[in-house]
């Protein structure tokens, strides 16, 4: 039988570390949640009716709010029994709520605005309020108050954008409110009186976290593959297109290797040796969440020049093609200091080429963009397996 902690919502030594069943149930949400936001963005980059740099940053407000509820869910489930009774119910309102937003997520801006704000607070409270009336004040009872305090300052912000009928009000009072959301989470929730405290402060299942944050990188690129296929499945297969369905998969193996190579592989072992690991951790949450914002718009890359591999490039599908390979490789830099204390040549030079390459794919067809951006993935795996093999493994050593 399983030894529990002595207040029975604590992780104790005996807990598994692996993630349960119900939390890769609530991952599926958050599947089809990026593949609404992809959607979003490929409609702005086709269509115009809002606009690209107006649906990038709605896009954006859309995808930090969704990951602000999951990442905190991971956080508690590597901090607290994710089999107790209370922690379960919690996870299974997330998947609820989580599903309400991801929904609304198309017409977010518009006539789902109310319901994805509504949403959103009424879980981002709702679960905190109930896990502390459920588990009678613990583990930490000062912890829940930090929380609501920074809640109760956004969720009014939320709400009211929620409500109001102007798009630029509702941007505006949605960015101040996600820029609390997220300075509570980076701080620790400081609060009058009772200062900051991260979760988990007293205890991370290191393995766990790791595992979760992996997962949902995985997840992030199962959602272009889903993209790649809707796009090929739905092209005439003429030659380029196919071209580009074979491009845009092999851009996704790179990926994939880019991050599991060396860093990617060993999070856990970096928390573990790490001097001040709930940091460290939250600081890993940042990392990931800019991979996977770089993910999600690589993917809608890779949806343009499969569908249009020969025509004319509009610069800013540049912004997609070339702009989302950058943002994952300046994520997985930040993740690579994070572990070693040290970022690779190859990550910079990788940025640097992707930089140098827009004033010359601007002038080509969008098929051969996406190549010379798989060309510096390629160069950057290479370099990656060149210094794996003059060098030993590394032993992680994260710089606190």
């Amino acid at each position: 039988m399983r030894r529990q902690s002595s207040d029975g919502l604590l992780r104790s030594g005996a807990t598994r570390q692996r993630a349960t069943f119900l939390e890769l149930f609530l991952d599926l949400v958050f599947v089809f949640a990026l593949t609404r936001i992809s959607a979003r963005l490929i409609a702005d980059f086709t269509d115009g009716q809002r606009g690209v740099y107006a649906g990038l940053g709605q896009a954006l407000l859309l995808f930090l709010a969704l990951w602000a509820v999951w990442s905190v869910t991971v956080w508690s489930t590597s901090w607290l029994d994710p089999e107790a009774p209370v922690v379960q119910t919690v996870i299974v309102m997330t998947l609820v709520g989580s599903m309400t937003m991801a929904v609304a997520v198309p017409n977010a801006f518009g006539a789902r605005a109310a319901l994805f704000a509504i949403t959103f607070v009424t879980l981002q409270i709702g679960r905190v309020v109930y896990f502390h009336v459920a588990g009678h004040g613990r583990p930490d009872p000062q912890q829940s108050i930090r929380i609501l305090f920074w809640f109760g300052l956004s969720a009014p912000l939320w709400v009211v954008g929620g409500l109001v009928n102007d798009g630029t009000v509702r941007a505006a009072l949605w960015t101040a409110a996600v820029l609390i959301d997220y300075t509570g989470l980076l701080l620790g929730w400081p609060t009058p009186r009772l200062g900051a405290q991260r979760l988990g402060v007293q205890m991370i299942a290191a393995e766990h976290l790791a595992e979760r944050y992996q997962q949902f990188l995985l997840i992030a690129l199962g959602e272009a593959i889903f993209v790649i296929g809707l796009a090929f499945s739905g092209s005439e297969f003429h030659a380029n297109q196919t071209g580009g369905f074979v491009l845009a998969l092999a851009s996704t193996v790179l990926l994939w290797r880019i991050y599991f190579h060396a860093a990617g592989g060993m999070l856990d072992a970096a928390i573990d040796r790490s001097r001040n690991a709930a940091r460290l951790a939250t600081e890993m949450a940042f990392a990931h969440m800019v991979m996977i914002a770089g993910i999600v718009l690589t993917g809608v890359g890779f949806e343009l020049f499969i569908t249009e591999p020969l025509g004319h490039l509009p610069a800013v599908w540049l912004i997609a093609i070339l702009g989302g390979p950058a943002l994952f490789l300046a994520g997985r830099s930040a993740l690579e200091y994070q572990v070693f204390a040290r970022v690779s040549r190859s990550r910079a030079a990788g940025l640097l080429a992707l930089g140098l390459l827009v004033p010359v794919t601007v002038h080509l067809a969008p098929l051969t963009a996406g190549a010379a951006s798989a060309v510096v993935l390629l160069g950057v795996v290479t370099a990656d397996t060149r210094r794996s093999r003059r060098q030993p493994a590394e032993t992680p050593t994260p710089p606190f």
